[in-house]
């Protein structure tokens, strides 16, 4: 084995040029050869696996490479090994460029005309709370405008639908960006442009470049589909500006009217098949009253606004690829100052939907408990999960600003959140309440004793806790029912113990007739504290009695829907998962009253949890436990 170990050792060298077509060949003959391997050399790791996946990890262009996916083979090796054996590796730093860029993703997309200066801006709607879609687009956006080119950022308010807005999304918005570490250089509304945006179109209905249409919208949507003109497309000016005033005093004949953009029916691509520029809706605004009845779509206001507040590039997700050209069509009909758009991939995961009309559907309907539930897919909602801000801001620079469309498993944004977390999460120990297990202890000190001890074994400078010694424990029914008699255990943070007897619930019904099918009520136990531990199979973990036990409550939770990928013609409600809520009851060591919200902490053997509802007036701490990158 050593041989082969040394081979690939030797090997590995061939992945070090920063060429792509120098390593895609030694990079193909590893993926062959992990067809059916978790492994390069035996079943274990050894240190040809530390080797090749240190040299790629240091490669920033075999990295990137990677994690396209377009090796399979090789991908899941390299995942598989960094979340197992959790390698490090000293990445090089280039000059002129953040270490983050360098961290797995190319930032050098081309980007035109960057040395007349950069601005970009993140335009979100305040119609519901950011998700990690619009987290991806806030921090690139920063990303390129503070990091890369030392250039400006601007959050706009997209704020064009009275129908769907409220001042407390605006407000949540600002306060995730903060959490986000984005810190914009200046914060503005679309609805402060209500006036310039009806005058453009004012104008463009003048220069005969906009009409009024009152086609039904199901014939609208067909029309358009099929290249048919509207029977309105040729109107006269005048008509189209009676509309529009119409439209502007909220009339009810006003309301039947929307205003379009006289592109192209016959285009190919659709969003250039007169869209809809101007809709009347009499609701009052959220910043603007009932000054305005008439609002202006957002592919309409977007380009028009950027190029008024000196934006450069706008950067935004490859939905908007077909829309692109429409942008640039505003730009230039209405004689504006240029703007570069550069779109990347959406970020999509597995069993997730992202659709804001979709998560305001299940927050309104009480799927879940509100938008910052733990099971949805938005900031708030995976922060309260228990995801860190530094996880979720290497996670999503790490994706860069690639075009690759591509669904994502949520196993590895949790695996970057466990690196983070692992070397400072506190170690307590909380037993299950249903069924927990009374025993004694023989050889155990008479009196109760309480000592100090390390809270996190590998990081001292964390602090103590207290951990209680005596003669009545308590422990897990699962751990108690797989005992044998005489079996020698480890009692963690203690020692090791015999178990000596084992005694049953009684069961008169007699429905129980295998051993391990029955309840177990009590054991006695003698202490064995010369013994070896590292010679027992089961190390558990425990409770003393004799202390201030904590109610705890331990929630765990699954995907909102059943299916990898909702298509457009799936039915929410049929998909929804009916089970996505387990709650545990439990009772935790005497130094779980201390935690406060927001504590990340590790209960031993049971995982990782966030502390949401801290221990006062003689309620139940809640903790949810954070997923740590295996399957969910």
């Amino acid at each position: 084995m050593d041989a082969h170990v040394k081979e690939w050792q030797t090997r590995a060298e061939a992945l070090k040029p920063l060429n792509l077509k120098q390593i895609e060949g030694p990079l193909g003959e590893l993926d062959a050869h992990l067809t059916l391997r978790s492994y390069i050399v035996g079943y274990a790791l050894t240190d040809a696996d530390l080797t090749v996946w240190k040299t790629l990890r240091a490669n920033r262009v075999a990295h990137a490479y990677i994690k396209q996916n377009l090796m399979v083979n090789l991908t899941r090796w390299f995942t598989f090994i960094e979340e197992t054996a959790s390698p490090t590796v000293d990445l090089p730093v280039h000059p002129g460029k953040a270490a983050a860029a360098d961290d797995g993703a190319s930032y050098d997309i081309g980007l035109p005309d960057v040395e007349k200066g950069v601005v970009t801006r993140f335009p979100p709607e305040p119609s519901g709370y950011l998700h990690i879609g619009h987290a991806k687009a806030a921090l690139l956006n920063d990303y390129f405008a503070h990091k890369k080119y030392k250039g400006k950022m601007i959050v706009r308010f997209d704020d064009t639908n009275p129908s769907k807005e409220k001042q407390e999304f605006q407000d949540s918005i600002l306060k995730d960006c903060e959490l986000l570490g984005i810190k914009p250089d200046q914060v503005t509304y679309t609805s402060d442009y209500f006036q310039n945006l009806y005058d453009r179109a004012v104008q463009m209905i003048k220069d005969g470049h906009a009409y009024a249409d009152d086609t039904p919208q199901e014939q609208l949507q067909q029309e358009r589909m099929n290249r048919i003109e509207s029977q309105h497309r040729n109107d006269s000016v005048e008509d189209s500006l009676a509309h529009f005033e119409e439209m502007k005093k909220g009339t009810e004949e006003g309301k039947r009217w929307f205003i379009r953009a006289k592109i192209d029916m016959t285009s190919n691509n659709g969003a250039m098949r007169d869209p809809v520029i101007y809709r009347c809706n009499p609701e009052a605004h959220h910043r603007t009253g009932t000054a305005w009845k008439i609002y202006p779509t957002y592919d309409f206001a977007c380009p028009i606004v950027d190029s008024d507040e000196g934006i450069t590039h706008a950067l935004r997700t490859t939905e908007y690829n077909d829309r692109d050209p429409q942008y640039q069509w505003f730009i230039k009909t209405l004689g504006l100052r240029g703007v570069h758009n550069w779109n990347f991939s959406r970020m999509n995961f597995i069993k997730t939907f992202l659709s804001k009309r979709k998560l305001t559907k299940v927050v309104a309907e009480g799927k879940v408990w509100g938008w910052d539930d733990p099971r949805m897919p938005t900031v708030r909602g995976i922060r309260r999960r228990g995801m860190t801000i530094p996880a979720l801001q290497e996670f999503i620079v790490k994706q860069g600003p690639s075009k690759n469309i591509n669904m994502m498993d949520w196993t590895s944004f949790w695996a970057t959140n466990k690196k983070h977390i692992d070397p400072i999460a506190k170690r307590y120990t909380a037993v299950v309440a249903t069924n927990k297990v009374t025993c004694t202890v023989a050889g155990a000190p008479e009196a109760p004793r309480t000592e100090e001890k390390d809270v996190h074994a590998k990081n001292s400078e964390l602090g103590k806790k207290k951990v209680v010694f005596s003669n009545t424990i308590i422990v897990d029914q699962e751990d108690a029912q797989s005992f044998a008699e005489d079996e020698e255990i480890t009692l963690m943070n203690w020692g090791n113990a015999i178990v000596r007897k084992k005694k049953y619930t009684l069961n008169p019904l007699n429905l129980v007739k295998n051993e391990e099918d029955k309840t177990v009520s009590e054991l006695e136990l003698e202490l064995h504290l010369q013994g070896d531990v590292k010679k027992t199979s089961k190390k558990i973990t425990w409770l003393s009695t004799d202390q201030e036990l904590v109610p705890l409550t331990m929630y765990d939770f699954d995907y909102l829907i059943t299916k990898d990928k909702l298509e457009e013609d799936d039915v929410l409600e049929k998909v929804l998962n009916p089970n996505t809520e387990f709650k545990t009851e439990a009772v935790a060591d005497c130094n779980v009253a201390d935690l406060k919200e927001d504590d990340i902490v590790q209960f031993d053997r049971k995982g990782f949890f966030r502390i949401d509802r801290p221990f006062k007036h003689g309620e139940s701490v809640v903790a949810f436990q954070i997923p740590t990158g295996k399957k969910m």
